[in-house]
């Protein structure tokens, strides 16, 4: 037969070629989880960035040799560095903080196929072999779960590259007690999501939680005949489309999501931004520890005076301790008209002198200050050939 229809054999060895490949990853991942152990005795940092840019750029002239393209090559290998480096951190953070569960109950937004749902099995999948799933309707359902301890972990979105802040979680992380220890960035490919045979122009009835409604705002204008409904999360709306399984309508979702509940993808690629991506937070009941041999991050929440300059001078605070801030947002104090709570992240170890110094110097200049977490940062940049 195959000598009939070449291309079943070709195909044959492509898929012979892809399980080596992936042993290959496996046997890469298993080297870095050695190389972790190693500088765990020798206190070196995980990221050598000279090292990196070594080996990307000796890759790509071999790859040359082998006619393979510089582009493709950094691609690739950024993402398997990428790997390396939070496997590293994931063993380094489990040796530090003495944690050895096999298994944890995470809280998030939605039922099964939301994009809380998948960022939730992208954090279990570093940290866990297994993880229980406990979807919910509302932020505040999220944070009660792990107060209340029906839960272990708690994640949440917190801001998106094209709809910005989402403040509902920001409003609640003024009252909550629980801490952040981590944080994942996922990229957003929302999609318009149908159960069977139809097309932009028959669908009338668009389904949605509002945040993809404001991503693809550009592309929901482009059908003004399309009747816009918010649910409860993404995953609420996929799960409506298919029982109605009607042409008229279609949600928009992840592909991931879309393929639980069995609908085809109509249209993809909609956010406003080429670049749609969502950070989310992890919270848990107890603060973790990070090693001083990752790259953390630390996030507190403070109230200044209402003299003029106030927020400035604390700022200059972490300025003169070098230390990086990557996020400022201000909500209003509930009950208090006009007064402002400001949330701050920032590049940093709560265990350093720089970071416990800053904050000894905030004290006494800020009516209120609260560290919400320090948590080893995810965000891990890629390194680029010289």
């Amino acid at each position: 037969m195959n000598s009939e229809n070449p291309l079943l054999a070709l195909r044959g060895k492509i898929s012979a070629l892809d399980e080596e490949l992936l042993q290959l990853l496996a046997q890469r991942r298993s080297l870095a989880v050695d190389v972790a152990k190693a500088k765990m005795s020798t206190h070196r940092p995980i990221r050598d960035i000279d090292r990196e840019r070594d080996l990307l750029e000796h890759l790509i002239t071999l790859g040359k040799s082998h006619k393979l393209d510089a582009h493709y090559i950094t691609r690739l290998f950024q993402l398997i560095i990428e790997d390396s480096v939070l496997t590293q951190q994931a063993l380094l953070q489990k040796h530090l903080n003495n944690t050895n569960a096999q298994s944890a109950r995470i809280a998030f937004l939605g039922p099964k196929g939301s994009y809380s749902h998948l960022a939730s099995r992208h954090y279990a999948a570093r940290h866990f072999d297994n993880f229980i799933e406990s979807g919910c309707l509302k932020f505040h359902d999220i944070f009660n779960q792990v107060e209340t301890g029906q839960a272990d972990y708690a994640v949440l979105p917190i801001e998106n590259t094209t709809s910005g802040s989402i403040t509902d979680v920001y409003d609640l992380l003024q009252q909550t007690s629980l801490s952040i220890v981590g944080e994942i960035t996922l990229p957003i490919d929302h999609c318009v999501l149908v159960s069977g045979s139809t097309d932009l122009q028959q669908i009338e009835t668009v389904y949605s939680h509002p945040q993809p409604f404001q991503q693809c705002s550009q592309f929901i204008h482009r059908y003004p005949h399309w009747k816009i409904e918010y649910t409860e999360s993404t995953a609420a709306a996929m799960e409506k489309v298919a029982a109605m399984n009607s042409p008229k309508v279609a949600a928009l979702g992840s592909e991931a999501g879309g393929d639980l509940y069995g609908l085809q993808v109509l249209e993809r690629n909609l956010a406003n931004q080429r670049q749609n991506i969502t950070r989310f937070i992890v919270l848990a009941r107890k603060a973790v520890d990070v090693s001083m041999q990752v790259p953390a991050k630390t996030t507190l929440i403070m109230a200044t005076g209402q003299q003029a300059g106030a927020l400035v001078e604390a700022l200059l605070v972490l300025r003169q301790h070098n230390l990086t801030m990557s996020k400022l947002e201000s909500r209003p104090i509930n009950g208090n008209p006009w007064e402002e709570m400001f949330y701050i992240d920032f590049q940093g170890n709560l265990r350093s002198d720089e970071v416990q110094q800053a904050l000894r110097e905030l004290a006494p200049i800020t009516r209120s200050l609260k560290v919400l977490g320090c948590y080893p940062s995810e965000n891990v940049v890629a390194v680029e050939p010289l």
